[in-house]
């Protein structure tokens, strides 16, 4: 798929990753639709990218908030919001409602926003969607936040199943991101947790343009480890 004139929706654009990827999208000629709760960060993502860019204030947990996003019948839908990573406390000491609202943002906005936006990209004649996991998702062992680690599992689970007819569906699976966010958060974990450095933003989004540009690769999962070349494990 040629990015070139094409409409983007991008959620969680504000800040860190989102930004990079509305940023990375824009450069390459999409009109893109910067998605987020934060009005202030947004802008600025938007100010980056320039005149196709446009804000849309927007939690992704509400229903209809979302069906009005997709409204404007994206080609190219990232999923990227999301967090509560190394929240605490976490299941499950977390209250149900702190732990329902990390599965509502990391799996089922992700889900309704892509169910929402089918219908459009077969009507346009297709699209992709390239869904934001976490290494967390992966491996068998303990993490700080077990409803985080539960939903970004699922959420690459559900690419690797999915086969919807005329739209692509992939998904970037980063360790530890070099964002300022993702520096602070890595650094409040222990020491044995942290790794030995932190993925590159540029890696992030050469996944993401990789997968809307070949029209080859559908439910694929792309690993972006530290210190490491990226790796399609499927």
């Amino acid at each position: 798929m040629d990015i070139a004139g094409k409409v983007a929706v991008v959620t969680g654009a504000a800040v860190g990753i989102g930004r990079a990827i509305a940023t990375r999208l824009g450069a390459a000629g999409a009109s893109v639709v910067v998605a987020d709760l934060d009005a202030a960060g947004a802008e600025e993502t938007c100010a980056l990218i320039g005149p196709t860019a446009r804000f849309v204030q927007i939690d992704v947990r509400d229903d209809e908030a979302m069906r009005e996003l997709v409204s404007c019948r994206p080609q190219i839908l990232v999923n990227n919001a999301g967090g509560g990573a190394v929240l605490t406390p976490s299941f499950p000491d977390a209250s149900v409602a702190r732990w329902t609202a990390s599965l509502e943002v990391n799996l089922r906005a992700p889900m309704l926003a892509m169910q929402l936006a089918v219908p459009g990209m077969r009507e346009a004649g297709g699209g992709a969607v390239v869904n934001v996991g976490s290494t967390a998702g992966l491996g068998f062992g303990p993490h700080v936040s077990p409803e985080y680690s539960a939903a970004k599992a699922a959420l690459i689970r559900l690419t690797s199943t999915l086969k919807i007819d005329g739209v692509r569906v992939n998904c970037v699976v980063p360790d530890w991101v070099a964002t300022p966010r993702g520096i602070r958060e890595r650094d409040e974990l222990p020491p044995a947790e942290r790794g030995p450095s932190q993925v590159p933003l540029e890696a992030v989004t050469d996944g993401v343009v990789r997968f809307v540009e070949d029209e080859s690769l559908t439910g694929r999962v792309l690993l972006l480890e530290q210190e490491a070349e990226p790796r399609l494990l499927n």
